[in-house]
Parts: C-alpha cells; structure tokens; sequence
C-alpha cells in the first residue's frame, strides 16, 4: 500500500501552494500528497511544470480529491449543467495527465454539500451512473481513475454505504471506476467496518482515513485493527490517504463544520508530527 494525506489538513481554503505540501509530507513519511482538484483546470504551463518537478524531485506520488460545485454536477437535471460540467471536467483531466495524477475521488457522480430539498435518489442516481460512464470515457485517456467516495447520509443522498457503491459502480460498468471509501463516513454508516470493507473486494480502488471526529488515525476509538484485517483479507495493495480535519476557519473549517479547535492549539510542528505518528500507526496496522 502507498500511504498519503490531504494537503487540507494543515489549511483553511480549497486550494494552496501544493509544493510546500510535497516537501512537508516527503520528510514526514508519506508516499502520497492529495491535493485539491478545483483549481487545477486553470493552473499555467509554468505551475503545471514546476508542481510535477517538485514532485518527482521529492518522490511523492499526487492524488486529486475533489467537492463538485453544483456547475461541475455530472448528474444535475439541466442539461446545459451537466454539458457545462462535462467541458471542466475535461480541462481537469487534460491537467491531470500534465500532472501524473491518476487518482480522482469524491463526490464527483453529484455535487457537495448536497441541497436535500431536491434530492430525487432514483432519478439522481440514474443521471448521475450516466455522467460518470461519459466521464470515465474522458478520463480513460489519461489513465485517470474515477473514485465514488461513499459518504454519510448528511452530505449526500446517493452512495451512503459500500453495498450501495458497489452496486454504482457495477451498473457504470467502466474498468477506470471505481468504489471509495472513508472510515469516517463508514463510522456513521455501515454496521461492520470490516465488512464494508469486503463488500467493495476488488472493487475498492481508493480507501480515506481518519477518526470519527476527523482527527488524524490513532486518536480516537476507530477499530484499526479491524479495517486493517479486512483490507488485508481482500489483498489491498492501493492508495490510503488520511483525511483530518482539525482546525477552525476558512472555507474548510466552514464547509466540514468544525466548530471547535479540535487540534486544541497545536501548532504546525505539532500538526506534523501527529500526521508522521499517524502514518506510521497505519503502516503498522495495515500490514500486520
């Protein structure tokens, strides 16, 4: 397995110089930076360059997560939205091959954070395993792999369960998509850990991490031991990219809903050295 976190941990907006975080998680351990996908399409020649030669330079493997806006809905009900959404996508994709990124997940088969009083799950889920097959066909060129991230009931209304993921990813029927999970979405879920995670078997092809109040892996009452059995019964061999959401402000801070400073006012040093602890607690559990 390749072990990675989210650049978000350490800031407060959906995008950064994601350089500086190539060089911070290479020294703390990590094989993978997950970098935020919104604001790739319009990145220059130059900062396409120099973000791929930091990269290769500290090697550092990139992944895409990525939030859909409502315009960037591959499954919305106007059809102009889903072409505009389409044309991005595109652009994304196109970067991403400049980029070596090969990875893309979230809830790119919809939007987030979902408004409920329009939720339609049978009409939305079938717009949406449309989208992602047109989508996938786009992304297939550049070798780009489409994760559908399983989230909780109280960010998204289509995939709230492995079980439902596999049968998605199943009916889309492309080789490049696949399902994604999150143990902290799993934790508010599933009823086995365990079991989630062999449900997705082979299917699982991007796996996040964290604990149930999204502190870094280690920190709470998640059963580790559990989720490591289980990817390893289903011979796992993927990406895993830790996810914590510790800090108040921002963009970040509003849109997870962290109301409370649940770092408790690490600072940044403090902040590595809980990721580097964390990876090495998920190497450790992981890989028996």
């Amino acid at each position: 397995m390749k072990y990675g976190i989210y650049y978000a941990y350490w800031e407060q907006e959906w995008a950064a110089d994601y350089k500086k975080y190539v060089e911070k998680v290479s020294k703390l351990g990590f094989d993978i930076l997950e970098v935020g996908a919104a604001p790739l399409p319009d990145y220059t020649e130059k900062e396409i360059s120099e973000l791929r030669k930091c990269a290769q330079d500290n090697g550092v493997i990139l992944t895409a997560g990525y939030g859909p806006t409502y315009e960037h809905n591959i499954g919305a009900v106007e059809p102009e939205v889903r072409a505009g959404a389409m044309e991005w996508y595109k652009r994304l994709f196109e970067v991403m091959g400049k980029l070596d990124i090969h990875k893309i997940g979230g809830a790119i088969y919809s939007y987030w954070p979902v408004d409920f009083s329009k939720a339609d799950k049978e009409e939305d889920w079938k717009r949406s395993a449309e989208g992602i097959r047109l989508l996938a066909e786009e992304a297939k060129q550049y070798d780009i792999m489409l994760g559908m991230e399983v989230l909780n009931r109280f960010e998204s209304h289509i995939l709230n369960t492995a079980a439902e993921g596999v049968a998605f990813v199943k009916e889309v029927g492309m080789d490049n998509v696949k399902v994604m999970l999150d143990t902290f979405h799993m934790n508010i879920e599933e009823v086995s850990m365990g079991a989630a995670i062999r449900e997705a078997g082979n299917l699982l092809g991007h796996f996040h991490t964290g604990e149930c109040n999204r502190m870094v892996p280690g920190k709470g009452r998640m059963p580790w031991r559990e989720i490591g059995e289980a990817l390893r019964d289903i011979h796992y061999d993927g990406t895993v990219v830790m996810e914590p959401f510790v800090r108040m402000g921002g963009q970040v801070g509003s849109d997870i809903k962290v109301w409370r400073d649940i770092s408790r006012g690490a600072s940044e040093a403090q902040l590595d050295k809980d990721a580097a602890d964390a990876v090495t607690f998920e190497r450790y559990m992981f890989e028996g």
